[in-house]
């Protein structure tokens, strides 16, 4: 079969551990290289493995969600005990621009499709289980919560189901973590910015979704009035408080919460 992009390279199987594969692919959206660390689980895998595409925040890449909380480990301890069934998760950069492309399109690259379409195309390509029937998810946290929420809402003909954990929910929350100008992120509709315009504009095709936050929180406060603006508009979601912060302790932790989320929505 041949390749949608015109370089892809992979990881050798000899020298992958931990249950982990790299790659790194040319793609027009990002008019160069974009790398993605996948999850695949020990087990021998069914067709159709679902995929759950999981977003990082500012200042991270690829590597980040396994070599800071060391998610593919809770993945493979999840699957073993029977608590979720087997999935792949693709654990994408965003892009690499500046402290963080807010997975946005702007500059006259597209870190938007890069997600949507790019990295989801890049893991069929490697893992024969993943296919066109396979169910896809997409979760994040801070900015990749953003991400995930924007993304999940505005693709719903992709995903099945998406998750926040301690997510930005407009552009201007970005200032709080990164030095460029939020100029960079202005969108054509300025609507095509906020995380609860964007699925209200889908509201009639909106997929199941939840997010959640630390009490301790920065974001504590935009995530509660999406919450209450989103029981105004009797859209269903799930929302949740626990304790912590802004941290990866947190994510380490609740990050479960949507790999079982995810789970039910298979059943």
């Amino acid at each position: 079969m041949k390749s949608k992009f015109r370089t892809i390279e992979v990881s050798n199987p000899e020298f992958e551990s931990d249950n982990l594969r790299f790659i790194t692919v040319k793609t027009p959206n990002l008019k160069g290289r974009g790398d993605i660390c996948l999850y695949v689980p020990s087990i021998s895998l069914e067709t159709n493995t679902p995929l759950v595409i999981l977003l990082h925040g500012v200042y991270g890449s690829a590597w980040i969600w396994s070599q800071k909380a060391g998610v593919h480990r809770t993945a493979e301890k999840m699957i073993s005990n029977q608590e979720i069934k087997p999935a792949i998760i693709a654990m994408p950069s965003d892009g690499l621009w500046g402290d963080g492309s807010a997975y946005l399109p702007h500059n006259s690259l597209n870190f938007e499709k890069w997600i949507a379409e790019d990295v989801i195309e890049a893991v069929k390509e490697v893992v024969n289980e993943v296919t066109d029937k396979s169910k896809i998810f997409i979760a994040g946290l801070s900015m990749g919560g953003y991400g995930a929420l924007r993304i999940g809402a505005k693709y719903s003909h992709v995903f099945s189901g998406f998750s926040g954990h301690s997510s930005i929910t407009d552009v201007p929350q970005m200032s709080l973590f990164v030095e460029e100008s939020l100029d960079h992120y202005k969108q054509d509709n300025s609507k095509e910015e906020s995380v609860l315009e964007v699925i209200k504009m889908n509201k009639s095709n909106m997929v199941p979704f939840r997010f959640d936050c630390g009490k301790n929180d920065e974001l504590i406060e935009y995530n509660r009035i999406l919450h209450q603006e989103l029981l105004k508009e009797n859209i269903s979601h799930i929302y949740e408080e626990f304790s912590g912060k802004h941290e990866w302790k947190y994510w380490e932790n609740h990050v479960k919460d949507s790999l079982l989320f995810f789970d039910k929505l298979l059943s």
